[in-house]
């Protein structure tokens, strides 16, 4: 089938919620990928900080057949291997805790958030349920994952919210003291680095902060790692720049290396709270998936991944604060690893739409940070080639 006729079948039989550039997207290999017509892109975006290890990562492609020819499904009625192997794994390279497997960042948002309710429910009855959350905030599109994301945008049309939440801005530590409450406050829900917020950083006094007030106030902090955990900042998990560890915390998007995984790990006097039945999941734990992100979480940590991703972070980081030396309406470089925002005066989709004419695939974080994740096994080719493409579309732009 043609380029056209493919999104002609989605134009008539898809629902709508997506706005595409006119490409098909045919197969990739490392930190490329390329369309239906044999176009090549420079992949700087990774299906938004999924595929860590580029595509079509031998290990990867080894364990989804291993298991697949083994087991693919049985639910969590029984016992598998995959699953408690990669509980084990997660659980020795963080802190103490028990593990939670589903689907998405969504679907791990929600298990987060019912499981510090039903932690404080048992500390302080049905007063003690707020969410406290932060103003330019993402934490997913499902209904407890989107009211708690700090953005009316995402909330219009689909009001009202789930119930008690509570948004405060991000990094402000005057409304924390006063907001933070021992009587009625579940939880402190937040991103170590804000990815779709615009790749904003949590201060290390901000962080330090919550931390104090959680611990004086018998409340529970979750970190969501869904974007930025798994090496993508330079460490293998985010919260480990500032050695303040959360209570519960949220993975998913690099995990399954492509496929669909979210994680919740929680310290055991959250989990201590659970009892079979109060939640669950058909898919979650699939043996597949669960092999894989073996394999995945294997390799980051055998080969050095979060050591690779800061280097290369800072080197790209470098290059983008040369452009800005040049251009005018770049306002800032930032972020952590190989997680970057650049953020613009104005609006980046016309930059994003331009860099993808010229064989480079970025996104964008609101409407005026550009946003590149790339593969967390990019090299200074992979650098110099997104720059000079980069540079060529700004020049291009301002010629």
């Amino acid at each position: 089938m043609t380029t056209q006729q493919i999104i002609d079948l989605e134009n008539q039989y898809l629902a709508p919620t997506y706005g595409r550039p006119g490409i098909v997207l045919d197969r990739g290999s490392g930190n490329y990928i390329y369309d239906l017509d044999g176009k090549r892109y420079l992949d700087f975006i990774g299906g938004i900080a999924v595929n860590s290890l580029g595509h079509a990562v031998p290990e990867i492609i080894g364990a989804v057949s291993q298991q697949a020819a083994k087991l693919m499904h049985v639910s969590n009625l029984y016992h598998t291997a995959p699953h408690a192997i990669l509980a084990q794994l997660l659980v020795e390279n963080a802190f103490e805790s028990k593990v939670f497997f589903c689907n998405s960042g969504s679907e791990s948002i929600e298990a987060a958030l019912k499981f510090s309710r039903r932690w404080a429910f048992a500390e302080g009855g049905e007063a003690k349920h707020e969410i406290v959350s932060f103003e330019n905030s993402f934490h997913g599109r499902t209904y407890g994952a989107i009211s708690a994301t700090a953005q009316p945008k995402y909330h219009e049309g689909f009001a009202p919210m789930l119930p008690g939440m509570v948004y405060l801005p991000f990094n402000d530590l005057a409304a924390l003291d006063q907001t933070i409450s021992k009587e009625k406050t579940a939880a402190v829900l937040l991103e170590p680095l804000q990815g779709e917020g615009g790749v904003n950083t949590a201060q290390l006094e901000f962080l330090s902060k919550i931390r104090e007030l959680c611990d004086e106030r018998n409340v529970a902090l979750i970190f969501d790692e869904i974007q930025c955990g798994l090496c993508r900042t330079g460490k293998f998990f985010a919260y480990q720049h500032s050695g303040i560890e959360p209570d519960v915390m949220t993975l998913a998007k690099p995990l399954g290396g492509g496929l669909p995984i979210g994680a919740v790990m929680m310290k055991p006097h959250v989990a201590d709270q659970l009892k079979p039945g109060l939640h669950g999941s058909t898919f979650g734990a699939n043996p597949v998936v669960c092999h894989v992100a073996t394999a995945v979480v294997r390799k980051m940590l055998s080969e050095g991944i979060a050591d690779r991703a800061a280097s290369s972070g800072a080197v790209l980081m470098d290059g983008l604060r040369s452009l800005q030396g040049r251009h005018s309406d770049i306002k800032d470089v930032r972020g952590l690893g190989l997680l970057v925002g650049i953020e613009f005066e104005g609006e980046v989709a016309g930059l994003v739409a331009a860099c993808q004419e010229e064989g480079l695939l970025v996104g964008s974080a609101g409407t005026n940070v550009l946003r590149c994740a790339p593969a967390l096994t990019i090299d200074q080719q992979h650098i110099d080639e997104a720059l000079n493409i980069i540079s060529r579309v700004l020049d291009s732009r301002d010629a």
